[in-house]
């Protein structure tokens, strides 16, 4: 089970990995919200003991070869069928494009299944009461949300995302992206995950937010501890610190709240404000303070490690390294192949709030479902020779940005970061190469490096 569902749940399984969607997926059939129907089945049915995996698949989140490269336990999972479940996380695991891609738009799953069910109806346990600052922090964010919710709250944050906003962005991130390669090049060289990857994508949304640049160090580590809830069962001191963390920045951004209030600005927290003051489908101070948090996590996290992954994955390809120091004209294009490639987010997870079916497999209301990313990007139904990186790929329908009413409000921010990161580096560092083989953090569900080490 994961992180984001611990809120709701309590459960200390860990995440799902990815979901393939059956014949009735993509439907909207099922009770309206607010339902008041009896016990959940999901943790209580058997499951069918083919659909489930054995240690012979490869699949195993905690394993550090697996995590290297969890690729060819991938193809293997597709090669064995569309769902399979996996007892030690008690979740449904989808590896399929076409049916990850259907899942994520069907509403008959959803993100928390509080706006139908109480905890004891949908065959759950509350979360432990020592864990309520995180499970406060997170529940309030729109990401965890379900319409209605989910609607006000995005309607009223896509008012700073309109592309229009977004493209006045281009010319500072490109600017501070110069700045920040300019440096690591003065210097020979350096970590490119903590000189480069980093501190991009915290201080374009850090700016956005409002955040004064002498407040921001803590930004990150803050960001680290929250989402270290979103692995496969976290620990009590993960969980720990997480709440630690969810206090001290509900705390900052408290009286950040109360000094844009005195003292408006040209800033999304101040927008918010005003939001909360005025509109008639205001936001709460819990919902204000949460969305800026969602907004800095989920704006930098997945940034930070397409960027390292992607420098990694070039650095082993060379031939494609080279055809974009060639042509730079290929970096859109490579961006979206690297978010594919290497996915920074592996997997996320839906509750099942009505039964559902995938290749004549039952999946009861109460389970979970685990849509696999990484796999679903490595279909070779969907994509020409999946495994090979191809900085020209043209058609690359990848959902690493998600899909459905989730999908990734910073999208067109993210791939702004992402192509001035490159093209600076490109430009300023041609001769950019790898140092010392890099360790990888020991996450699956958020792919990313502990350091890049680089030299020109």
């Amino acid at each position: 089970m994961a992180a984001s569902d611990r809120s709701t749940a309590g459960s200390t399984a860990g995440p799902a990995a990815g979901s393939t969607a059956g014949p009735a997926a993509g439907s909207t059939a099922g009770p309206a919200a607010g339902s008041t129907a009896g016990p959940a089945a999901g943790s209580t049915a058997a499951p069918d003991r083919s659909a489930v995996l054995d240690g012979s698949s490869g699949f195993d989140p905690w394993d550090p070869a697996f995590v290297a490269d969890p690729y060819p336990a991938f193809a293997e999972l597709r090669a064995r069928g569309r769902v399979h479940y996996y007892e030690p996380s008690d979740q449904w695991i989808v590896p399929h494009h076409a049916d990850v891609s259907a899942l994520l738009r069907d509403r008959r799953l959803g993100r928390t299944y509080r706006h139908r069910f109480s905890h004891e109806e949908f065959g759950r346990t509350a979360p432990p009461p020592e864990h309520e600052p995180f499970h406060t922090l997170n529940d309030h964010g729109m990401l965890d949300l379900e319409p209605p919710d989910h609607t006000r709250i995005r309607r009223l944050v896509s008012k700073a995302f309109t592309p229009r906003t977004v493209e006045r962005l281009r010319p500072y991130v490109r600017g501070l992206a110069d700045d920040l390669v300019s440096r690591l090049v003065a210097a020979g060289g350096g970590d490119l995950l903590t000189d480069v990857a980093e501190p991009l994508p915290v201080a374009v949304i850090a700016e956005m937010l409002g955040i004064p640049e002498s407040d921001r160090a803590p930004l990150r580590p803050w960001s680290a501890q929250i989402c270290g809830m979103y692995e496969l069962n976290p620990s009590e001191e993960t969980a720990a610190q997480a709440v630690r963390a969810s206090l001290d920045f509900s705390e900052y951004l408290r009286a950040l709240i109360a000094a844009r209030r005195e003292e408006p600005g040209d800033d999304l927290v101040s927008g918010l404000i005003a939001a909360h003051d005025e509109d008639d489908d205001r936001l709460t101070e819990q919902e204000m303070i949460s969305t800026c948090v969602l907004l800095l996590n989920a704006g930098h996290e997945a940034t930070v490690n397409a960027t390292a992954n992607g420098w990694l994955a070039l650095f082993r390809n060379p031939d494609q390294l080279a055809a974009l120091r060639a042509d730079h004209s290929l970096v859109p294009y490579a961006v979206e192949e690297l978010m594919r490639y290497d996915t920074p987010l592996q997997l996320f997870e839906r509750w099942v709030l009505d039964e559902i079916e995938i290749d004549g497999t039952t999946i009861p209301r109460g389970a979970e479902i685990a849509m696999l990313f990484g796999s679903a990007n490595h279909d070779p139904a969907v994509f020409a020779d999946p495994g090979r990186l191809d900085v020209t790929r043209r058609d690359n329908p990848h959902i690493s940005f998600s899909a459905g009413v989730h999908y990734c409000i910073g999208a067109p921010l993210a791939r702004i970061e992402l192509a001035a990161s490159m093209t600076a580096l490109l430009e300023r560092a041609p001769t950019l190469r790898l140092a010392a083989e890099p360790e990888r953090r020991p996450n699956f569900v958020m792919r990313g490096l502990a350091d890049l080490r680089v030299e020109l």
